[in-house]
């Protein structure tokens, strides 16, 4: 099987599709994007059509065999965060589960590294739930740091769940530009 990463500015006929049937499958799966249950489909791709008219989003698409599987973004600092402007974040990265086992998580999160090293960050933060275990695993094995947990993170099925936050220090490749 083959597996490809892609930035993406614009997304084919399939893709939209693709990609809010791959994030029903995470949502369903409990990765979640800070809902329960997926919501309807309008909401969806109202969502991701949203995320590519952001200016400060960038967002990354995981491909097993040419479908749409996955997703990662890149959060830059707005014009008032002056004072962490070295410090991008990352957000919506999972992989649907039929497509898990192929190396697409890591692939994404190389993509969103090196694109903030390109774009000159010099930080990358991020949060996960600490029930996402495999999520966890990958983050600390390429070198996140785990800096504090939030006991009250989120509320899912009735219960509270903590989260980890993490960030890695990443070297900008300006001067290879």
């Amino acid at each position: 099987m083959a597996s490809r990463v892609d930035k993406i500015t614009t997304f084919r006929h399939a893709d939209l599709d693709e990609i809010c049937s791959a994030t029903e499958d995470a949502i369903r799966d409990g990765i979640g994007f800070n809902w329960l249950l997926p919501p309807g489909s309008d909401i969806l791709e109202s969502y991701w059509k949203g995320v590519l008219i952001v200016p400060d989003r960038v967002l990354f698409v995981g491909r097993l065999d040419g479908v749409l599987a996955g997703s990662i973004q890149i959060i830059k600092p707005g014009i008032s965060k002056e004072t962490s402007s070295f410090c991008a974040s990352i957000e919506a990265h999972f992989v649907a589960t039929w497509a898990r086992g192929h190396g697409l998580a890591k692939m994404l999160l190389e993509a969103a590294e090196r694109e903030a090293r390109i774009q000159g960050f010099s930080v990358v933060k991020l949060s996960v739930r600490e029930t996402q275990e495999r999520a966890i695993k990958l983050y600390e094995d390429h070198g996140y740091i785990h800096w504090g947990t939030l006991p009250y993170y989120e509320m899912v099925g009735g219960r509270m769940i903590a989260g980890r936050f993490y960030y890695k220090n990443v070297d900008p490749l300006t001067s290879l530009i």
